[in-house]
């Protein structure tokens, strides 16, 4: 008896739902490793063979998260950090991608391909010309050192350009014709048009402001100034490591991702095709 098409296509469905689902599992395994851990005592997690439920809920980790690490003061620092940075970023990246997408100037072609050439070059090897800047203006121990640097790249600025490019020039044209300026043009008509590429690029920016470790450890000499990475990192002693704080703390630190990534999924999906697709 021969399948039907119909009945062929729901099996590959389930079939691919279930292995989807089991992938899911596979890679939650560690997040939810680390939950457990956070809720253990010290000698639980090192029990063998390992346990993911923990055999008594210890919110103690939590406790002297708070009391011993200050972590909301370095939670408000990283967040504080994250949102003006991914404003900033998308702002400048957004108006460059238009310029280049939208208007003919001279030079135009060699200077994108000098913004191209420059995402080959490893952003370590800039941090010792960064930090001897940011020395002579005075800007180390300061969020404006950590800011700075940050608030343009040329992967924004490229992303942002191959969306821009699918916006209709008669849309703009429309607009200059009522007589609104071309910072309007932009602001008004490109900009909303262009907010599925911005969810991504809003997503991607908050991620790598959020996680940067280097940077701010370079810049920031307070203790009180200092983001969550950087305090996370400084749980490691020598001698003895409470897993179960850092466990706690990881947790914490990656919920606004998840936060934000499941606000913006749809964004996020639609603007990363449209990215992909436009050349």
């Amino acid at each position: 008896m021969r399948t039907s098409p119909k009945l062929w296509s729901r099996i590959e469905a389930v079939a691919a739902h279930l292995f989807l689902a089991g992938a899911l599992l596979y890679m939650s395994i560690p997040f939810l490793w680390m939950i457990g851990a956070s809720l253990k005592k010290q000698s639980e997690i090192f029990r063998n063979p390992p346990t993911f439920i923990p055999d008594e809920l210890v919110f103690g980790n939590y406790v002297n998260l708070f009391v011993e690490f200050d972590f909301l003061r370095h939670f408000l620092n990283s967040t504080f950090l994250a949102v003006v940075h991914t404003l900033l970023y998308l702002f400048f990246c957004s108006l460059a991608g238009y310029a280049f997408a939208k208007y003919e100037f001279r030079l135009k072609n060699l200077l994108f391909l000098l913004l191209l050439g420059s995402m080959m070059v490893p952003g370590y090897t800039l941090f010792v010309p960064l930090f001897v800047l940011a020395i002579r203006l005075k800007l180390v121990d300061s969020y404006i050192g950590v800011l700075l640097p940050g608030i343009v790249g040329a992967f924004g600025i490229f992303f942002m350009k191959q969306n821009m490019e699918s916006i209709p020039d008669e849309l703009l044209d429309a607009a200059r014709i009522d007589g609104t300026t071309e910072f309007g043009a932009f602001w008004r008509v490109a900009r909303p048009l262009a907010a599925p590429a911005m969810a991504v690029l809003a997503v991607l920016a908050f991620l790598n402001s959020w996680n940067d470790f280097v940077w701010p450890l370079v810049i920031l000499r307070t203790r009180e100034l200092q983001t969550l990475p950087v305090i996370l990192a400084g749980m490691v002693g020598t001698y003895r490591m409470e897993y179960g704080i850092v466990m706690a703390g990881s947790f914490l630190s990656a919920l606004p991702v998840l936060i934000l990534f499941t606000s913006m999924q749809r964004n996020f999906m639609q603007g990363l095709t449209v990215g992909a697709l436009r050349g």
